[in-house]
């Protein structure tokens, strides 16, 4: 069985991808064969400039190194070195209903945000859709956000199994963990990179501890008591630390004498931990683009091997060749 994971390479990645998305599909992958793409014909609703696109797609993928992908088990791939998934986007779109590409997510985060919506944004979902059919993925873990993305792709693959023939496609099925299910920013509202509120992963250890210290507190001070559920610190905090270090810290933030300073300070702490031997890993990577690119091109035949002989089925049933 196989699980599928994309992410869009537009800007600094940021603990929001690495709590929502990276680190779960990670942890499918002892599993199941993990799909894990760039999302870079994604990234052109968005993104204009085209050294930017190649260098974000080369961040994506080593991350995914440094936090553990395992590659000779499981397959890394540039989206855009299949494209037939474009062909399938087209089979599935004949498929949809307008009114659920216009209810989609990514038109309502575009419009929401303030963002001009092209005719690549009302697609959004049916090119995620094509992502995960063609790769028969059985397990697609997103964020709670991204649920409804995975709902559409199940219900147009119940619908071209019931037009075309019980497994023409495989029907997936979607993992999201609550307890990350939405990753907070720096003033609370979810961590985006539309709505400048992220900790990038990669930064320096003072550029990291710099941007943990402009997180969006209340006016409380430090000897006063606090809640721990309703602050953006905390927040944070449990999403990063152990069970015992979450409950020490909540105990304090309660009894008062904690400063916020000192809340973000340990927030700091807990994240430059993790992320300390993990660094090297990435900038080997970053410092070696041909390599990283060597590995990718292999990742992308492997995966056009799988998506012809999906590919292969779904022409068939549909009528084409």
């Amino acid at each position: 069985m196989r699980s599928l994971t994309g992410i869009k390479p537009t800007g600094d990645i940021h603990m929001g991808n690495l709590l929502g998305s990276v680190l779960p599909a990670l942890a499918l992958q002892e599993k199941y064969t993990a799909y894990y793409f760039i999302a870079d014909y994604h990234a052109l609703t968005t993104a204009r400039d085209p050294d930017g696109v190649r260098r974000a797609s080369r961040e994506v993928a080593a991350t995914f190194l440094a936090f553990g992908l395992d590659i000779e088990k499981n397959v890394l791939f540039r989206q855009s070195d299949v494209p037939v998934v474009c062909e399938l986007a087209w089979i599935l779109a004949c498929q949809m209903g307008a009114g659920v590409i216009d209810r989609g997510h990514a038109v309502k985060a575009a419009r929401d945000g303030g963002h001009d919506i092209t005719a690549g944004t009302m697609f959004y979902p049916v090119l995620m859709a094509a992502d995960i059919l063609l790769y028969d993925s059985a397990i697609v873990p997103v964020g709670k956000d991204q649920k409804q993305h995975v709902e559409i792709a199940r219900d147009i693959a119940v619908s071209i199994n019931h037009h075309y023939g019980a497994g023409t496609l495989v029907v997936p099925e979607v993992s999201i963990q609550a307890e990350v299910g939405v990753v907070p920013g720096l003033d609370g509202r979810k961590m985006s990179k539309s709505y400048g509120n992220a900790i990038p992963i990669w930064s320096t250890s003072k550029q990291l501890r710099k941007t943990c210290m402009k997180i969006v507190t209340d006016s409380l001070g430090v000897d006063d008591a606090k809640d721990p559920d309703t602050d953006n610190v905390f927040n944070l905090y449990k999403l990063f630390a152990t069970p015992e270090q979450r409950e020490d810290l909540a105990a304090r933030y309660r009894a008062g004498g904690l400063g916020y300073g000192h809340a973000k300070q340990e927030l700091f702490e807990v994240i430059d931990a993790l992320l300390a031997d993990k660094r090297p890993i990435y900038e080997h990577w970053i410092a070696h683009p041909e390599e990283l690119d060597a590995l990718l091109a292999a990742g992308g035949e492997r995966a056009r091997a799988t998506a012809d002989a999906r590919m292969d089925v779904v022409r068939r049933a549909v009528g084409l060749r």
